[in-house]
């Protein structure tokens, strides 16, 4: 006994090591009997930080509660966490090592994401819709308190209207605005657009556009030249033109199809401008027209007509995060009702346009039906649904 004694108890630093080897022993055991609780993911908060045109800072603030009545420490507590949109994982980060007070802690982490994620996740949005799923996995790990693993994943749904609105029926008057030219030259009766999915990569995301152009003029127009400018937030994303379109015949209309496209390389670019301007964006496409009027009573030759009356604007904002006005999405419920955030409408007012009235036909390849005339005696009113 007194050898026992001796061993354990015959020094100050063998009752402080022996007192502490207890404490150890009595807490394990404490946990595999279950009389001690595992920390828990309680919830996470992302947030953007600085960003620059290679790397974004995602920001992260993840409460972990801790059921016990002391602080764990512990070397073998490792805290994971990942963002996925759209199954594209945009980053990831790991912290080791950390140490859990009573009740809840914040554990604080900063991951930078590469901006070349953007074409890839891009083209899941288009392609899924214009659509996104935000899931932030969380985990933490213990391998001191018998393994074990606590998740809570975090998910929110972005959505985005970018192009649907410039689809109308209002009619409107091209003027070219040049010497000895009689305005309008032409009317465009109808515009539509929709996302070509089929051609969607992730270098390009393409649009295809109509206009229904009627020609009030006595003579044809040979329309040899559609081009487009697109911008968002004033960086150029796409840029290009069609050639050879069509001929509108005397009082008749055409529908001019063309092919747009985004070019994904630059949207890193975009991405920057769309967080430093916190999550808004402007959408803005630009058309010409290159006519020559197939007869020499017009007087002049060939020549360009910027659409500024089809020209687009649009005014699109996310909230990727669901912390954009500094509350924060916990919980582990999908994002819908409670938790979506569907983008708001345009601000844009509807305008009233003056609607060309007589009788025409339609001259597209497929026969079309009869579309919006004129005459240069009478106008009326009709309200459009401009380009929200």
């Amino acid at each position: 006994m007194s050898r026992l004694t001796e061993t354990f108890l015959g020094s100050t630093v063998r009752v402080v090591s022996t007192a502490l080897l207890g404490v150890v022993v009595l807490i394990a055991l404490a946990f595999l009997l279950g009389l001690l609780g595992v920390p828990e993911v309680a919830s996470v908060q992302n947030s953007f930080g600085p960003v620059n045109e290679s790397t974004t800072t995602i920001q992260t603030d993840l409460v972990v509660s801790n059921p016990n009545p002391v602080g764990v420490s512990l070397a073998g507590t490792t805290v994971n966490y990942t963002v996925l949109m759209n199954d594209v994982t945009m980053a990831s980060g790991q912290k080791e090592g950390v140490r859990v007070g009573r009740g809840n802690s914040t554990l604080s982490f900063t991951t930078s994401m590469r901006n070349d994620r953007i074409p890839a996740w891009w083209r899941s949005h288009i392609a899924n819709d214009e659509q996104t799923q935000v899931v932030i996995d969380a985990r933490v790990t213990s391998s001191t308190l018998g393994g074990r693993e606590v998740a809570l994943p975090q998910k929110e749904r972005v959505e985005t209207d970018i192009i649907s609105q410039f689809n109308s029926e209002e009619t409107r008057p091209i003027d070219a605005n040049r010497p000895l030219v009689d305005d309008p030259v032409l009317y465009v009766n109808e515009t539509s657009a929709q996302w070509d999915t089929e051609g969607l990569s992730e270098e390009e995301t393409p649009i295809e556009m109509s206009f229904d152009v009627y020609n009030p003029k006595p003579w044809p127009y040979a329309v040899s030249e559609v081009g487009y400018t697109i911008t968002m937030n004033d960086v150029t994303v796409g840029q290009g033109s069609s050639e050879d379109v069509a001929t509108v015949l005397p009082g008749q209309t055409e529908r001019i199809r063309t092919r747009t496209a985004m070019q994904n390389e630059n949207l890193d670019e975009w991405w920057v401008s769309h967080l430093e301007r916190n999550q808004v964006t402007d959408v803005e496409i630009d058309f010409y027209l290159v006519v020559d009027p197939q007869s020499d009573l017009a007087g002049v030759g060939e020549f360009r007509i910027p659409l500024e009356a089809v020209d687009y604007e649009r005014t699109i904002e996310t909230d990727i995060f669901g912390t954009k006005n500094g509350s924060a999405a916990n919980g582990t419920d999908e994002a819908g009702d409670d938790g979506s955030m569907p983008m708001p409408d345009s601000t844009d007012e509807d305008e009233d346009a003056a609607t060309p009235t007589g009788e025409t036909t339609d001259s597209t390849t497929d026969t079309q039906p009869e579309t919006a005339t004129r005459s240069d005696e009478t106008t009326t009113e009709d309200d459009g649904g401009l380009l929200g």
